[in-house]
Order: structure tokens, then sequence, then C-alpha cells
């Protein structure tokens, strides 16, 4: 069963079963639809007053936004026609079609590499208020070269601005929202999701049931320490696929929850191939060794630059990307085993001084991964 399967058969409410990790990824999935003029504005840096006034907007329902005429540009990300079917399911769900969707946000700065999004969804009880919840979801990485500037961002000078932003947005809306609150997201919504919660105040993170990661990467080694996680430790459920490529990059120190997938390689990073046994995920007992092999070469290929070197390498990369005609980043990242070969092809395009920067990070790479291969043999014998 997949994610589809579950908004077809999962018919009780949420006061008859409390959200749990296949919901979360339902709604951080939806994050990737664009609400703007459909989901009332989250003026989440504006006077009290304004706020107020926002707040006391009408909520929008899924239903609202199950117009063929706003389809164009409606859903982004890296499965947009799998958002598209969700949408229709989730209206004719009774578990989510009266889930109420309000304080949207969204910035996008090619600029300032920042593509930011947040959706807040309420569930009211009919049984009382105590029964009542909110879920805070960030949207992953859509399929922009900005969007996929800022996740190697991450790995450079963190907090970057998207961070910074989560963090603002979940203690802004916090004080107008249920008392229950659960947050999450996917892809980098995940990162998001998890940095929010680790700079929350107290008041807020008090509130909070559970934090959910779906397949989101880490942080940079040394920007956040063990002790940063300890108060939010047990609050967060982690999972990635067998093979998870996003969810190795860089440094946390939660074990994941490991989902079966019926698709290979980084193509598992969609949430729609993941794997359903009743209500929750379909998990198996560890990580691929692509999976492993993954972590090790990225975290020896980052350790290998300098901190003046990895922003030049990120610049002439993306340089690189733009220069070589790829319809996207994803279309070369999610390339599998061809994507050292692509970008290398990629780097013809440069001027000489990129190339000077580019080819010697490409050659550590290569070093890093015969490595990471070779540790792996090592360890099979």
């Amino acid at each position: 069963m997949n994610l589809f399967d579950y908004l077809e058969t999962a018919l009780d409410t949420f006061d008859e079963r409390p959200l749990g990790p296949v919901d979360s990824a339902a709604l951080s999935q939806f994050c990737m639809v664009r609400g703007e003029g459909v989901i009332p504005a989250a003026l989440w840096r504006g006077s009290a007053a304004d706020r107020l006034r926002a707040w006391a907007s009408r909520p929008a329902r899924f239903s609202d936004l199950l117009q063929a005429e706003r389809y164009s540009g409606l859903f982004c990300g890296l499965a947009p026609e799998g958002v598209k079917r969700e949408l229709a399911a989730l209206v004719a769900s009774p578990r989510f079609r009266d889930l109420e969707l309000r304080d949207y946000a969204s910035r996008f700065d090619e600029t300032e590499h920042v593509q930011f999004s947040a959706t807040t969804f309420v569930w009211r009880s009919p049984a009382g208020h105590d029964r009542d919840f909110a879920y805070v979801g960030f949207r992953g990485t859509d399929d922009s070269f900005t969007g996929w500037r800022e996740n190697f961002d991450m790995a450079i000078d963190p907090p970057v601005p998207a961070q910074r932003m989560a963090a603002d947005y979940l203690a802004s809306v916090a004080r107008y929202l249920p008392r229950r609150l659960y947050v999450g997201g996917h892809s980098k919504g995940g990162n998001l999701a998890t940095y929010a919660v680790l700079r929350a105040p107290e008041e807020v993170r008090s509130r909070i049931e559970r934090v959910f990661d779906h397949d989101g990467p880490g942080f940079k080694a040394g920007f956040l320490r063990d002790e940063d996680f300890e108060p939010v430790r047990d609050l967060i459920h982690r999972t990635v696929p067998e093979e998870s490529v996003v969810g190795m990059l860089m440094d946390t120190p939660i074990e994941p929850h490991v989902v079966r997938s019926t698709a290979r390689g980084a193509e598992q990073h969609d949430i729609f191939t993941w794997e359903i046994d009743g209500n929750d995920f379909a998990y198996v007992d560890e990580l691929s060794p692509s999976a492993v092999f993954t972590h090790e070469l990225m975290d020896d290929w980052l350790a290998s630059l300098s901190p003046e070197e990895m922003p030049r390498v990120v610049d002439a990369l993306f340089r690189a990307l733009e220069a070589s005609g790829a319809p996207s980043v994803g279309a070369v990242i999610f390339s599998g085993a061809d994507a050292p070969a692509l970008i290398g092809e990629a780097a013809r395009n440069l001027d000489q001084e990129s190339r000077d920067v580019l080819t010697p990070a490409l050659g550590k790479l290569a070093a890093s991964a015969a490595r990471a291969g070779a540790k792996g043999l090592s360890e099979l014998f």
C-alpha cells in the first residue's frame, strides 16, 4: 500500500486515531501546493493586531484548491503530478477534508538564495477544544536552481534564511494555534521543522506532541551539538527510505526509522513510493549499503574542502549546472551513478577560472568515493 491507497482507505477521524507518521507525510507533501490567493496568508512578521485579524479570517479547505483553472503552476516539487492526485484524495477523505488550511507563507529570492514556504493545518474537534491540534508543515526543496542552491548553502554557512524563517514562523503562528502542536516536513522541509523546534521558545516547545522529519538532510558538522537535541530528542520521528540520498547528507544524532520503497536509488526520495503497512509505514531493519556509502562519501568530501574553498566550489558547480542546459538541478542530482559524469560534462561550459575551482573539487569527490568504497569492501571481509 502506498500513500494514495492510505488516503482512500483511512476513514477514521483524528479524534478516533491520533495523527501519525503517514498523516504527516501526506500533509508535508501538500506543502508543495502554491496556496497564494486561496489559503489565508500568515502575517507572522506584522503587528499583533494584523496577525489577530489574519487569524480571524475564514480558513481554507482542501476543496477550495480543487479547481482545474488553478492547476497551472499550482503544484511544485519533484513529484507535481503526485501532489495533484493527492489533492483530490484529501478532498474526498473523511480524515483530512475538514482540516482548516491557514497561515500560508512563501518567499522566493534568487539573489539571496531563499526558497521558503509553510502552511498550517488545524483540526477542530467536534468532541471539544482539548482535542484540537495544529500541524505546522514546511515545504521541501522545489525544482528551482535557487531551492537547490539554498540546500548547498546549508553545508556552507548555516543558518540559512529559510532556517531562520522557519524558526520565526513557528514561534509566531503558535501563539494563535490550538495548544497541541505537530511540526513536520519532507526533504529540506524536514530540516526546517527540526531546526524550528530546536530554536523554539520553551512555551512553544512544551506544546509540541511530535516532530516529523521525512528524509530531510542533517546539519553542517559542528553547527549544532548533540546537547542541543536533548530537550526534543524523544519528540523527533525521523524517516528515511532504504536507499536514502538526501536524508544521508550532513549530520544529525537522531536515528532514522527506515522505510521500504518501491523505487530504486535516489528516486526513493519521492514519498509516494514509500510502502505503508496498516496505519504506519512498512519499516525495515537497516539502511542499504548504498545509503551508508552516500553518507560516508559526502562526509569525507565536505571535510576535504576548506571553509574558504567550499563557497567557491558551490558557486562554480551551480554556474556549470545553469550553463549545462539541464532542466533542473534535480535532473542531475537524481540521475544516480551518472551524476558525476553529468557534472563533469557541465564543467566544460565554464570559463577557465571556474573550471580551475571545480575540477580539483571533483577530483576530491572521486578520491572520497574511492575511500568510501574501499572501506565498504574491507567491512565485507
